[in-house]
């Protein structure tokens, strides 16, 4: 019996934690299927893996980190941060690994959440917290033969540490963010690459560099200096926001900048033109790198646009019918979105599957955390909360910050549970897609943003310091309070 029951151990469950406790309160547990906390930076350990945001924004607002060594943090600093925070917020303990939750299911007579653990295992609470990420269950593709490839195959979020790829030939299939961070450190090493492109990303210089020890300690010394410059940060990314949430028309800028940087890195013009995107830019992930483009002049790895049609057990073919052989194939095909939160079933008053409930009636969820018919059900990085160009964790710390409110309600009313009016949950999700419609994200291309229907149910479409404001302070009006 636990009053809160957090699923997730990454920036989300661990911010929910840190405020419980901050908070006085002892009572809950945060669920970790995996043997370790950390989320997408325990799981993504592949060549040059990194944040794209800069690392002074990447982290929690009250916990400003002076060690971190380069303006784009790699995947080992941020998970040693968030092992830090745990440890110095006294939550560690709180922590179940090799706990998956398996189902949860309410009842409406006692008013709790029952939570299965490993398929046997049963915790009652009286809320529940998901914070399960969105870049967690690795898609792969529906490529015919591709379980009969007879070489090494894996995804880049699952990376096969114990291959050597020294002297192979090897096939990255997929363009994405990960991609473009890993393609360029196995370059040198491999005999021959293939990179398969089904759509050109848009790219922008990184603005990337060392942070020196002197700088570090300063930040230690100073953090005032430290926070400045974060804000500086927040701002400049956020008047770059103004051309995804407002007008569309201020994305030439960023267009012009991202076809110079083309231009300055390739020199190929039969290249260049299959690396130039045909769609809007910022309607899919913009994506930033000064070493992508040059991996792919290199004369042993060559771009293969033409569309796979299969796979045969030494090599990939194209629609052109042309065979190319490899023994090793990475994935960089990017993650199943829509499964971060119905991968586990998840069952409201009437019993109805939360996955079900969606795919009848559409995603949403009142300010992207709780959904009427799931009562003390509260989603991190939930329905139109993910963001195209700022952090996530300033997002997770005002959801939180939300959630606790609601949690407040339920203690300062007596209440059995707090359950968002139907009303005012379709008000909003009718807002988000009315926004939605002029944005950049809406202009015609096809994105993991994207549901089947073509609906944006993942970003959200205004400024991040919009969502602060509306998340500041919880309306009970907007709540039925039940005793």
């Amino acid at each position: 019996m636990s009053d809160v029951v957090i699923i997730g151990s990454g920036f989300a469950g661990l911010c929910m934690g840190i405020k419980l406790k901050q908070a006085g309160c002892e009572d809950f547990v945060i669920l970790e299927k995996a043997g370790d906390l950390g989320g997408t930076w325990r799981d993504n350990t592949y060549p040059g893996c990194a944040c794209d945001i800069p690392s002074y924004l990447y982290s929690f607002s009250f916990e400003q980190n002076p060690r971190w060594t380069r303006m784009f943090a790699p995947w080992d600093e941020i998970l040693a941060y968030l092992r830090h925070c745990a440890g110095k917020y006294g939550i560690a303990d709180k922590i179940r690994y090799g706990a998956e939750v398996t189902e949860a299911a309410f009842d409406e007579g006692t008013g709790r959440w029952t939570v299965t653990v490993n398929g046997d295992e049963t915790i009652e609470t009286q809320a529940l917290v998901t914070g399960v990420g969105s870049l967690h269950k690795p898609r792969r593709p529906d490529l015919p033969g591709l379980d009969s490839f007879a070489g090494t195959t894996f995804h880049s979020a699952q990376w096969d540490h114990s291959v050597d790829l020294h002297g192979r030939n090897v096939a990255v299939i997929g363009t994405g963010a990960s991609a473009i961070q890993f393609v360029p450190e196995i370059a040198p090493q491999v005999a021959h690459l293939d990179v398969y492109q089904r759509t050109a990303p848009w790219i922008t210089g990184k603005p990337d560099r060392a942070i020196g020890v002197w700088e570090r300690k300063l930040h230690e010394r100073f953090p005032a200096g430290q926070r400045t410059i974060r804000n500086a940060i927040y701002w400049g990314l956020e008047g770059r926001g103004a051309g995804f949430a407002g007008n569309p028309k201020l994305m030439k800028g960023l267009e012009l900048q991202a076809k110079r940087h083309l231009h300055k890195q390739v020199t190929d013009p039969e290249l260049r033109a299959k690396l130039t995107p045909d769609y809007q830019i910022g309607c899919k992930r913009i994506l930033i790198s000064n070493d992508y483009y040059p991996a792919l002049a290199r004369p042993n790895v060559d771009l293969i646009t033409d569309s796979i049609t299969r796979v045969t057990p030494t090599g990939v073919v194209t629609a052109d019918g042309i065979e190319r052989a490899c023994d090793t194939i990475v994935l960089g095909t990017g993650f199943d979105v829509s499964a971060n939160l119905t991968r586990m079933p998840i069952l409201g008053k009437d019993g109805v599957d939360l996955a079900e409930h969606w795919k009848r009636d559409g995603i949403g969820a009142h300010l992207g955390i709780t959904v009427a018919g799931y009562p003390n059900l509260f989603l991190l990085v939930g329905p139109n909360t993910l963001l195209g160009h700022s952090s996530m964790v300033f997002m997770i710390e005002a959801q939180v910050r939300y959630v606790m409110q609601a949690l407040h309600l339920l203690r300062r009313r007596n209440a059995t549970y707090v359950e968002v009016r139907e009303e005012v949950q379709d008000r909003f999700v009718d807002s988000m897609q009315r926004e939605l419609g002029d944005t950049v994200w809406q202009s015609g291309c096809t994105s993991w943003y994207l549901d089947g229907a073509g609906r944006n149910s993942t970003i959200w479409p205004e400024w991040t310091f919009a969502y602060w404001r509306r998340t500041r302070r919880l309306d009970p009006a907007d709540f039925a309070v039940v005793h």
